[in-house]
């Protein structure tokens, strides 16, 4: 169903038999194909190509993949130079800092040459200790228990990814699933701790929740529908036939996502069930599984809310009359009645509370920063916990003890790698556990903080508000519009991309680029307002924010147009394709990575994945005539136009069911035959998801690729 340029040889129109120079583009086959919608038809002469089981299609993907090889053969060295310096700055043989849950200490562990993780245990010495062993050079721990390889379940799999990985609350019995495909969709195991054997015991195509019974007799799971929508929670008995499992909740709400967990108290099972606006909770006591799901409170459109226990009452975090959120409290015996225990404060959003026996800890987000909050028992104001950087990343990490004086957290910015602390609530000390060691480069130089800065910029957006960025660069890298750049944007399901630190990004940035994130409307960065005023029918704002900061940079010399990197992923891959729309004179190329750059064509169809729950994030298109034109106005596809575009590299997997291969791919052929000038490259993984590739060395090798691929776009390949 395509055509190679003047040497092709064809043996049925739209196939390849041979082809002698794979420099020059293949050019997709257009077949006229209409779809009407609110009196509109529009014409998608591409639409073919999400006929994923035509093998005209897949012989399209990898001629697409093959010019994308030819052309790009001469960034081959630096790619292998790119990955070595990534390979040599990263601890490849390492240990996590060990997580105290029960008897044991639970730890990850990576050995060089592998791809995964190894997930290990070891037995304490002293139930009363809690300074969790010293991980040293990385080494096995004595006494060590290995309770999966990811190495040897991958084992003859070109992709594989570990979704359930669930300890029973006595430390006896693991659930966890695996995919090897990248399709998420996952076969379910329990393995006996005790003697190491795999139960026969075993559900396919499960999704990533599990929650275990007190006594860890009975699991809860999930599965998805046809749209991979989890819906269904079930309940099995372990050692009884997986055919015999039972229904336990079914949301038959489309828009509604369902999910399935433990809390920390280990007394109750969460079942949640949300939307986009809105949510409901349902509670099991985990020492009687059997007995029916109790509702916390019946969801009412635009309220959402989680639970979490403590004690003799249920933690609600809530945004009933509260745009930012606020903290309440109600019995477990009588739901009804919610005592506000932390008020609304607008500019501060609640996002999360973390509750333990003697302290909660409350995640939240105040201007543009993460934070933490600490309430003792019997205490409602607490206090924040203070970080040295000007910009930075803090999240409470993995707590599953309720019984703890401490809490681990991890801290990153820009310039700081990521670093693991426990947080003395007695004394306030701040104990660092482990920071990742960076270490250095091929050519020995010593990684130093110190050698770069970060700080903060603010752009002002058409409608005048002002758009906070985050930047760090190599200190003495010229401000004076000859830097290159790199800019980065995300900007929805009120997702923010608070700084984060890189090894990879160490190599453009020691060759002088810069790289910038800018923190766009439909993000999450300032509030619940930065969300909601890009979304929906103000989603507009999210691209138009982006372009202001590209021209901030510009103006202020942190670089110019012509020396500037967009960079963005699956919704920000969306942003991607709209700025390339609207102001491409402002880039000079484009990374677009599972872009969603056919959103109106995915958010009409209700039978592909995930869609009727996206109705909330853009809108319902099949159904308003409005969002129908609005989605339409933006809607990357269906606005190429014969322009100077940037040079664009789209990268897609064939498996991904978050957004789907032929959207990057329609938008690719679509790009040559509208704006024949430009230079469009598409590399598609044929055995891997939304994630792209699984293992740690074959993510290395693709972000060099993308790297090497950008350093060449501004002049910085040799």
């Amino acid at each position: 169903m395509f055509e190679w340029p003047a040497t092709t040889v064809h043996s049925r129109p739209g196939s390849v038999t041979s082809v002698t120079d794979e420099s020059k583009p293949p050019v997709a086959k257009r077949v006229h194909r209409e779809r009407t919608h609110h009196g509109d038809t529009i014409v998608d002469e591409y639409a073919w190509l999400a006929e994923k089981d035509d093998p005209d299609t897949l012989d399209y993907l990898k001629a697409e993949n093959r010019y994308t090889e030819a052309v790009t053969a001469h960034l081959a060295p630096l790619r292998e130079k790119l990955f070595g310096e990534i390979r040599a700055r990263t601890q490849e043989t390492d240990l996590s800092v060990p997580t105290r849950m029960g008897q044991f200490w639970y730890y990850t562990r990576t050995v060089e040459g592998q791809q995964y993780p190894i997930h290990c245990r070891v037995p304490l010495d002293d139930p009363t200790d809690t300074t969790p062993p010293a991980t040293g050079d990385g080494a096995p721990l004595p006494g060590e228990q290995i309770l999966l390889d990811g190495n040897a379940l991958a084992e003859g799999h070109e992709f594989f990814s570990l979704g359930a990985f669930d300890v029973s609350p006595d430390g006896n019995r693991l659930a966890y699933s695996t995919d090897f495909t990248g399709d998420e969709r996952f076969t379910l195991k329990i393995k006996d701790l005790r003697t190491g054997e795999v139960l026969p015991d075993e559900v396919p195509d499960t999704f990533y929740g599990t929650a275990w019974s007190y006594d860890g007799g009975t699991l809860f799971y999930l599965t998805v529908d046809d749209a991979w929508r989890p819906h269904r929670v079930w309940r099995h008995t372990v050692g009884a036939p997986t055919g015999d499992d039972a229904i336990v909740y079914e949301e038959l709400d489309e828009r509604f996502w369902v999910g399935v967990d433990l809390t920390r108290s280990q007394r109750y099972v969460l079942i949640d069930a949300g939307s986009k606006i809105t949510s409901e909770v349902r509670v099991i006591p985990a020492d009687d599984p059997t007995s029916e799901p109790a509702l916390i409170a019946p969801r009412r459109q635009g309220v959402e809310y989680s639970v979490e226990h403590h004690g003799h009452r249920f933690l609600i975090l809530h945004n009933d009359g509260a745009e930012d959120f606020e903290l309440a409290y109600t019995s477990v015996d009588d739901p009804s009645g919610w005592v506000t225990m932390v008020p609304h404060q607008p500019g501060t959003r609640l996002e999360s509370v973390d509750a333990f026996a003697e302290h909660l800890v409350i995640s939240l987000r105040r201007d543009g920063l993460s934070g933490l909050r600490i309430l003792p028992l019997g205490e409602t104001d607490g206090y924040d916990m203070r970080f040295p950087e000007p910009i930075y990343s803090v999240n409470i990490d993995s707590n599953p003890e309720y019984q703890t004086a401490s809490v681990r957290l991890r801290y990153t910015s820009l310039t700081t790698p990521e670093s693991v602390y426990d947080y003395d609530l007695a004394t306030s000390e701040l104990i660092l556990r482990k920071r990742k060691p960076v270490r250095p480069g091929p050519d020995g130089r010593e990684f130093d903080p110190a050698d770069y800065e970060q700080q903060r910029e603010w752009a002002l957006a058409d409608d005048g508000t002002r758009v906070p960025i985050s930047l760090i660069r190599r200190k003495g890298t010229p401000r004076d519009g000859s830097a290159p750049c790199v800019l980065y944007g995300y900007g929805s399901y009120e997702a923010s991309m608070d700084p984060w630190f890189s090894v990879p990004r160490l190599s453009l940035l020691d060759r002088g680029m810069v790289f910038a994130v800018a923190h766009v409307r439909g993000g999450g960065e300032l509030g619940r307002h930065w969300y909601e005023d890009g979304k929906l029918l103000a989603k507009k704002n999210t691209f138009s924010d982006f372009v202001a900061c590209a021209q901030h940079l510009a103006k202020a010399g942190w670089t110019s147009p012509d020396r500037l990197v967009a960079r963005g992923g699956s919704a920000g891959g969306l942003l991607m394709g709209a700025v390339a729309n609207l102001a491409p004179q402002a880039f000079t190329a484009i990374v677009a990575e599972v872009p969603f750059v056919d959103p109106l064509t995915s958010i009409l169809d209700p039978s592909l994945p995930l869609t009727v729950m996206e109705w909330e994030e853009w809108g319902n298109p099949l159904a308003d005539a409005e969002v129908y034109e609005y989605m339409k106005s933006y809607s990357p596809y269906e606005n190429v136009s014969d322009v100077d575009y940037p040079a664009i590299l789209a990268a897609s997997s064939l498996n991904d069911t978050r957004v789907l291969y032929h959207e990057p791919t329609k938008w690719v052929a679509r790009l040559r035959a509208t704006a024949e000038r430009g230079h469009y490259l598409l590399k598609t993984e044929m055995g891997a998801g939304h994630g792209g590739p699984s293992g740690r060395y074959d993510a290395w090798k693709d972000e060099a690729f993308i790297a090497a691929w950008i350093l060449d776009r501004v002049g910085l390949a040799g």
